[in-house]
């Protein structure tokens, strides 16, 4: 299981670096094409490892990657 789930966080990094801007976490399951367990099991990696950022705007909750994981 760890396997898939560290599979699902390079996933999700991959596709919040192309994003300039924060994504709804609702929405990374249908952008990742993940089941939505996998794929919040794989942002909590994420945010374990200090990658990601949150923001909550709203109702809706954002996520980035931090400034240091941007290679823009």
């Amino acid at each position: 299981m760890q396997e898939t789930i560290g599979q699902a966080a390079g996933q999700i990094w991959q596709v919040l670096s192309t994003k300039d801007s924060p994504v709804s976490i609702a929405d990374l399951p249908k952008l990742t094409k993940l089941k939505a367990q996998v794929a919040y099991q794989g942002l909590g990696w994420l945010a374990r490892e200090g990658k990601v950022s949150y923001e909550t705007k709203g109702t809706k909750t954002l996520v980035s990657l931090h400034p240091a994981e941007c290679y823009c």
